[in-house]
């Protein structure tokens, strides 16, 4: 069921809209004795979610009994990211959620399944894994977050909130590693893709109790460069999700009519401090880069590589080496294939021999920079070098160079318009 929907390629929503939208749907939604909102973290600065997370704090008011970010394998967030993010709410509230000691397995989606919807890829089972706090009795669980192109799933939010922002080890790597391995070209900005089809069978076959609302929203940049609202949606089943994930396929996805041979990003170091999330330069660029072609990217905040300690020392052992590479060395190295989100993420930071990466990374060296498979720029040249005056996304041109200019990865993805349709 829809509790509110609004939305528009040209619409822009104020607060006091995004306001109204949610506590109509509450009201609709009916009396709530005890609720726990579902937010993300400090790396959806930008989602709208901290507002509507503080919104939804003083509608509930006593009855909001926690907040727990869907932090799935990041690290906590701090003091001064809570406060920023979410200045209204109490800290006492805040739950951390840890993605391999605080869940419980709710079901198995079967292999067979597993296996038809990934056409023979994988053909494991996947366990429905969320946070234990989910399923003290509440009568309200509000998962708010942001629908956008993402590499995993094809398009952010919906369930993926529940299962990866609340999941366990065992369910994300698993997730990660089967969109990983089914294509990610083939999945970024689609709806229905193989881990959102196994997402949506462990729903419904699993959560039919745990009442979830899902709020939803979509931004794009207006014509001066900020991120504004396009839509909000607010319900608790597949129809909510697809609605949004229309709008986003509409506003989030730049068509370019060529391949492009040197592309330009920025990482926010608010945002972005490893290349776990740093990636996301190469996932929403890759396929608007040419055969040969160059990718540039400008981290002054990346000074690791993965968030979690585990991750972060796969990742130095391994690379970012390609696909054969790194599935020969998921046969061989037993931690990998414990951590599959792992391999998963090494394949997606691959650009596979087609195009370089240089990393001006901020807080890693050259030879931490170049030991993983990336070529190296210091990050304060880099910036002088390539930073633009005009931080809109675009064609810019710079020191005699000229190139294509991303300031946010996160918020979109940029496609050759053949190459897109030919990975349908």
């Amino acid at each position: 069921m829809i509790y509110f929907e609004r939305g528009g390629e040209q619409l822009s929503l104020s607060d006091d809209d995004l306001k109204e939208g949610l506590y109509i749907a509450l009201e609709r939604f009916g009396k709530v004795n005890s609720a726990l909102i579902v937010p993300p973290d400090i790396t959806r600065l930008h989602s709208k979610a901290g507002e509507l997370s503080c919104m939804a704090y003083h509608y509930l008011g006593d009855a909001c009994k926690g907040v727990l970010p869907a932090l799935g394998t990041h690290v906590p967030m701090t003091y001064e990211e809570k406060r920023k993010m979410y200045p209204d709410i109490p800290l006492d509230l805040f739950i951390d959620h840890n993605w391999r000691t605080d869940v419980v397995t709710l079901g198995e989606v079967p292999a067979e399944y597993v296996r038809e919807v990934s056409e023979g890829k994988v053909s494991f089972s996947w366990p429905a894994q969320v946070n234990y706090h989910l399923l003290e009795n509440h009568d309200l669980i509000l998962s708010i977050g942001q629908v956008v192109p993402h590499e995993v799933i094809g398009l952010a939010n919906y369930t993926k909130n529940i299962f990866v922002g609340t999941g366990g080890s065992e369910g994300i790597n698993k997730s990660h590693y089967l969109g990983a391995v089914y294509g990610m070209e083939r999945m970024m900005g689609r709806i229905h893709t193989p881990v959102r089809k196994v997402m949506g069978y462990a729903a419904s076959h699993f959560c039919r109790e745990i009442p979830i609302l899902y709020v939803l929203t979509v931004l794009s940049p207006d014509d001066s460069g900020r991120l504004v609202v396009r839509g909000l949606y607010i319900g608790d089943d597949d129809a909510c999700f697809e609605k949004a994930a229309s709008l986003s396929q509409q506003v989030n996805i730049t068509y370019l009519d060529q391949p492009v041979d040197k592309v330009v990003v920025y990482l926010d170091p608010h945002e972005y401090r490893s290349t776990w999330l740093g990636n996301k330069s190469i996932y929403r660029t890759r396929m608007a880069i040419a055969d040969r072609g160059e990718l540039i990217v400008l981290a002054p905040g990346v000074k690791e590589f993965g968030e979690d300690a585990t991750i972060d020392r796969l990742i130095r052992k391994h690379g970012y080496k390609g696909t054969p590479y790194i599935l020969a060395a998921v046969e061989k190295d037993n931690e990998l294939r414990e951590n599959l989100s792992a391999p998963a993420h090494l394949i997606h930071g691959s650009s596979e021999g087609r195009f370089t990466v240089t990393y001006a990374a901020g807080g890693l060296s050259k030879e931490e920079v170049e030991s993983v498979g990336f070529n190296y720029m210091d990050s304060d040249k880099a910036i002088d070098l390539y930073m633009p005056e005009d931080l809109n996304a675009g064609w810019k041109e710079k020191n005699g160079e000229r190139y294509y200019f991303i300031p946010n990865p996160g918020v979109g993805l940029w496609a050759w318009r053949k190459k897109f349709w030919e990975e349908e």
